[in-house]
């Protein structure tokens, strides 16, 4: 089934729009992933603190600069029905990296807030902007890990 004419008509219009801001962005991702991974330069209590939950054997491999650790920005919360599909994306995520050689670890998530329970009530101007630029990019910020949203 195509989409709409004008949806699609205003998906170019956004694509188009934002390429160059998307290109600086995975330009930076580009660099970043160039760099390797450092964790060898971490305390050993951030090192700790990133690596709790592991098995014995992600410590292990985690403990090096051999591999990538994803770090899972997720969306999941058990309070909000449309958020509830999120819960299994973590798992999905975990098993790929696993499959292409790394890790994953849930690194942080975004508020609880949408549309339908902020909406008249006040504060509600902060949900869209804490919820998609803030929060996310703080979580990202842990050296250990590269984000995955």
């Amino acid at each position: 089934m195509a989409a709409d004419s004008r949806v699609q008509d205003i998906t170019a219009r956004i694509v188009e729009r934002s390429k160059p801001y998307r290109e600086i962005y995975l330009e930076r991702l580009r660099l970043q992933i160039s760099k390797g991974v450092h964790r060898s330069t971490l305390s050993c209590g951030n090192l700790a603190h990133g690596f709790a939950v592991c098995s014995p054997a992600d410590k292990e491999i985690l403990a090096g600069d051999r591999i990538p650790n994803l770090g899972i920005i997720t969306a999941y919360n058990d309070m909000l029905s449309a958020h509830q599909p999120y819960e299994v994306f973590p798992q999905i995520i975990r098993d790929a990296a696993k499959e292409a050689g790394g890790i994953a670890q849930v690194a942080g998530a975004v508020p609880a807030m949408c549309d339908g329970v902020t909406q008249g009530q006040p504060g509600m101007e902060l949900s869209l902007f804490s919820t998609c630029s803030m929060l996310p990019s703080i979580s990202a910020s842990a050296t250990r890990s590269y984000p995955v949203w």
